[in-house]
């Protein structure tokens, strides 16, 4: 449209409005011929005319016409606000902080506003903290909201922890919200079994320590979103529902998880078993006693069993519920957990575990159960001086992966023995140079897998220790606060599905994949953004990060799926023009 045609165009409602008017009042043309030249009816013409001469009786405001042009989003005066934001910026909470908590009570500003406010309150620029420092804020408590189902709106909301967000579609693909909500779990009056676990996940995944802060996490829009609520729950709700849970429903819903890592291929033909111990620093005497190698001691604690895939990463067994008595039945119990549905194809061929995880007898069993072992045998001083007797000819050199993925050249020395209480031989496999004094003595009932095969799958087990180690420490297992053990079962349980999320997340990433979880979480969860929610699709805006574009083309592949629990909206990741 050029210039003339714009101003002889009356199809813009207030300019044909203005004309009309004008020509009325101004030019004193009649009103039935203004009406039919600018295709008025003539009732609706004298209702405009009686709306002029009101707004011409009212005292000086806005022109009728020509309103003075606005800058900037405009947000009405509002002195409680400011207050609040003036005293989170006294307790050093950063702009982004301000923002979602104060958008978790439900006001309505921009990033621009706070930072201009603190501006002309004059507060200076918070120092660079690292993210130890960032999460500390314990001692500083903030009324948040209650926490409800979520009610689906078009709005837009600041969030610290928009990376949550990235793990909602892997739970959609794998169908993990279904087992959740088929599960044994309980649910409360106002918050159902699903969001009830994903409450639990949304903290798993986060890295928080739930039982000592409640500050930032539960009022951060994103983890209620994450978890179907406006915001997640207090401190108090997650420990009153953990009350409520029992080894059932904990040993159930493992159950269903393990249908899907096999019906996925998640898990291969070999499982690594090992126990792990989880402290307990109360003042409780019932723990007994138990090894931990990382403080290199004895400790009152809870002995768990944890069952883990070497190729995928998965965990699919655990229990916190091991006692001295029946430590050595534990690879029975997991492979009547393994094998209890006969409906689904069993895979499992090779268990792999240490020297003290279970008997010989009990080798014996799996073997008349037709399981390959690979485990260590105990090292007595007559039977490491008869080794070491042996013809240095009879040795055999091989390389074999190591734990910080280079390879080590090792001696091996292969033969068939016999164990007190086993049913038949077993064949025994003596390493060394592999970092010990004393060699080591590889023990299965696997005669047919080459040499260097069964050197390689042992050794596998040695980096999935450290693996276990790290996982452990980075869901706070290790900082058990309950002395109930079904609580910590529970706690196990929750660590095992955020666990398991981090390996599917890690799968997806391609060259990443043998990340760890702290890793992971560091690099590409751990970030702030926005959250745009419209009519049928949730835009998650992710600050921009030096591995965002390889994130953002992860997240494409899952742009059509449809969330049933979001309003069967779509979730869409893009780069926020911020960092």
């Amino acid at each position: 449209m050029n210039a003339a045609k714009y101003f002889s165009n009356n199809d813009i409602v207030i300019k044909k409005k203005y004309d009309a008017l004008k020509d009325f009042f101004f030019y004193k043309e009649k009103a039935e011929i203004v009406a039919k030249n600018y295709g008025y009816k003539i009732s609706s013409f004298y209702s405009l005319i009686r709306d002029f001469k009101n707004y011409l009786d009212k005292p000086a405001g806005e022109d009728y016409f020509f309103q003075t042009k606005k800058i900037g989003r405009q947000h009405e005066a509002n002195e409680d606000l400011d207050i609040i934001i003036i005293n989170l910026r006294k307790k050093n909470y950063s702009t982004n902080e301000i923002l979602t908590i104060i958008h978790s009570k439900s006001y309505k500003v921009s990033y621009n506003y706070v930072y201009r406010l603190l501006i002309n309150e004059g507060f200076a620029k918070l120092p660079r903290r690292s993210n130890n420092a960032i999460n500390t804020k314990a001692e500083v408590k903030i009324e948040a909201p209650k926490s409800k189902k979520l009610r689906l709106q078009n709005e837009k909301f600041n969030s610290q922890n928009v990376g949550l967000l990235m793990f909602l579609p892997l739970i959609e693909k794998y169908g993990i919200s279904k087992v959740i909500e088929q599960s044994l779990f309980p649910e409360t009056r106002t918050i159902n079994r699903l969001s009830s676990i994903m409450s639990f996940i949304a903290l798993k995944l986060s890295n928080v320590r739930r039982y000592s802060t409640d500050d930032m996490w539960c009022m951060d829009r994103a983890g209620g979103l994450f978890a179907g609520l406006n915001v997640l729950p207090k401190t108090a709700w997650f420990s009153s529902y953990s009350h409520r849970v029992t080894k059932e429903m904990n040993f159930t819903f493992l159950k269903s998880m393990h249908k899907i890592w096999l019906d996925n291929d998640l898990l291969s033909d070999t499982i690594n078993l090992d126990f792990t111990t989880i402290p307990y620093w109360g003042d409780d005497s019932h723990f007994e006693n138990n090894w931990s190698g990382k403080r290199n001691k004895a400790l009152a604690s809870l002995l768990a069993v944890l069952a883990q895939d070497p190729d995928s990463g998965i965990i699919d067994y655990g229990s916190a519920d091991i006692t001295h008595a029946k430590q050595n039945d534990t690879v029975l119990e997991f492979l009547d957990f393994y094998s209890s549905d006969k409906n689904i194809n069993n895979k499992l061929k090779y268990l792999v575990f240490d020297s003290k995880f279970t008997i010989y007898e009990n080798l014996s069993k799996l073997n008349k159960r037709e399981i390959k072992f690979l485990t260590i045998r105990m090292r007595g001083k007559k039977i490491v001086e008869a080794i070491n007797n042996i013809d240095k000819k009879e040795w055999k050199k091989i390389r074999v992966e190591c734990g910080d993925n280079k390879n080590r050249n090792i001696k091996v020395l292969d033969g068939i023995i016999k164990l007190d209480k086993y049913d038949g031989k077993v064949r025994q496999i003596a390493i060394k140079g592999h970092g010990r004094i004393k060699p080591a003595l590889i023990i299965t009932n696997d005669f047919d897998l080459s040499l260097n095969k069964i050197v390689r799958k042992y050794a596998r087990r040695w980096i999935v220790e450290k693996v276990i180690s790290e996982q452990i420490e980075f869901f706070h297992l290790n900082r058990v606060s309950s002395s109930m053990v079904i609580k910590v079962d529970f706690d196990l349980t929750m660590s095992i599905l955020a666990h398991n999320l981090y390996r599917l997340f890690a799968l997806e990433l391609g060259r990443y994949s043998n990340l760890t979880s702290v890793k992971i979480y560091e690099k590409f969860i751990l970030n702030s953004g926005t959250v745009k929610i419209i009519e049928d699709k949730i835009i998650v805006s992710i600050n921009k990060r030096r591995d965002l574009p390889l994130l953002l083309e992860v997240m494409q592949k899952f742009e059509n799926i449809k969330f049933n629990k979001l309003g069967s909206k779509k979730i869409i990741f893009s780069g926020n023009s911020t960092s």
